[in-house]
């Protein structure tokens, strides 16, 4: 009896190190893979993209937990080169109502804390001045992008309420504290299912999408990435929202509900599915972003004593599916993350229209930031 507990001690403490080692090693890798930050993400050019950003905010998290000054370097070239000595950024429109512009916005706060240059801080202040004007629903929820009107998207949650939220500590006034709670709980209202537990992509206010149930406003599908971005949302969200917040107890228990309902989803081998209830569908497939997400969230939830260590189970199959059937090496011993979902949204030209078949068949190549930086950032956590 002995033996076997030593033995459980020790195979515990092994993935816990290789925890610990894997998100060093794989952050490693990506800045082999992309010598230059624009480049996460499969960049093109020097960008202020979402993607980049949610990368860099996992190099910084990297940085925080080993002190090595590379991982921080690696993200401040990045943002000194697309940040202008004037505060402007580079190919920014204001004019485009663009919710996803805001994202990257979060690692501006750690970079000016730091090396106090004040273009960090001008930065800052433009897209929050950004969110200011930002066109709304009639509830006071921000419209995805200009292009796609009176919608809330899920993956916009985390793109916004987050930087509302730290915008908040950053400058003391409580109203970000409200807006940024009340657009989490607004997409709560209008996106849950209650039949299933889980979220639809999308809602349309005005239900005029070709996309959009006539009663509801509701997209068709549940798409695990666009739940993960929200599970994401809700917890870094908590981070700057005080305790005494009226709403904070709220976003709590829809993160203790969305926990439980996901368990029913996850498959024998740890991992979720593109289209989180239809598993085994044909063309359906275990997709790498979701299953990082989840990762980040699950373990960073009972770090933060939101959820019960009894998810610690859920949480280790988890990371293990994901080593065993996502993470490879590549020829140059790199590693790898497969079956990473490109991008998927809704509406637009060619029109996307939130069927089944649709999430199925888009696009999927390997280390995309919307897994890779979620990864990251997932076995930091997991290894606290």
């Amino acid at each position: 009896m002995r033996f076997i507990i030593v033995l459980l001690s020790i195979l515990f403490i092994g993935q816990s190190c290789f925890a610990q080692k894997l998100y060093q090693r794989f952050a490693d890798a990506e800045m082999k893979r992309f010598p230059e930050a624009w480049q996460l993400d499969h960049g093109k050019r020097l960008y202020f993209g979402y993607g980049q950003g949610l990368a860099c905010l996992a190099m910084l998290k990297v940085w925080e937990a080993t002190q090595d000054q590379k991982y921080f370097d690696y993200v401040e070239k990045w943002a000194d080169t697309v940040i202008r000595n004037d505060g402007n950024i580079h190919l920014y429109k204001l004019e485009t109502y663009n919710i996803d512009y805001i994202n990257p916005g979060k690692i501006l706060f750690p970079l000016y804390e730091k090396t106090k240059k004040e273009k960090y801080k001008i930065a800052i202040e433009t897209l929050m001045g950004q969110l200011k004007w930002h066109p709304r629903t009639h509830e006071g929820g921000y419209w995805h992008k200009l292009i796609y009107p009176h919608q809330i998207w899920l993956d916009g949650v985390y793109m916004a309420a987050p930087f509302v939220a730290q915008y908040g500590q950053f400058t003391g006034d409580t109203q970000y504290y409200d807006d940024a709670v009340n657009h989490v709980l607004l997409t709560a209202k209008h996106t849950f299912d209650v039949k299933s537990g889980l979220y639809y992509h999308a809602w349309d206010e005005s239900k005029n999408q070709m996309w959009a149930n006539k009663t509801t406003g509701q997209s068709p599908n549940f798409w695990g990435r666009s739940i993960g971005w929200y599970f994401m949302a809700m917890l870094d969200v908590l981070d700057y929202i005080p305790e005494n917040h009226k709403g904070r107890a709220e976003i709590v228990q829809l993160i203790q509900n969305l926990a439980a309902s996901l368990q029913k989803y996850q498959d024998k081998d740890g991992l979720w599915w593109q289209v989180i209830d239809k598993q085994r569908a044909p063309k359906n497939y275990q997709e790498a972003s979701v299953n990082a997400m989840f990762l980040y969230s699950y373990a960073k939830a009972m770090n933060k004593g939101y959820i019960g260590k009894d998810y610690e189970k859920l949480t280790n199959k988890l990371l293990k599916g994901i080593q065993n059937k996502l993470l490879i090496k590549d020829v140059g011993n790199t590693l790898t993350l497969i079956q990473c979902n490109a991008v998927a949204g809704l509406g637009g030209t060619p029109y996307r229209d939130g069927g089944y078949e649709y999430y199925v068949n888009e696009r999927i190549r390997e280390n995309d930031a919307k897994a890779n930086g979620p990864f990251i950032m997932g076995c930091i956590e997991f290894n606290k």
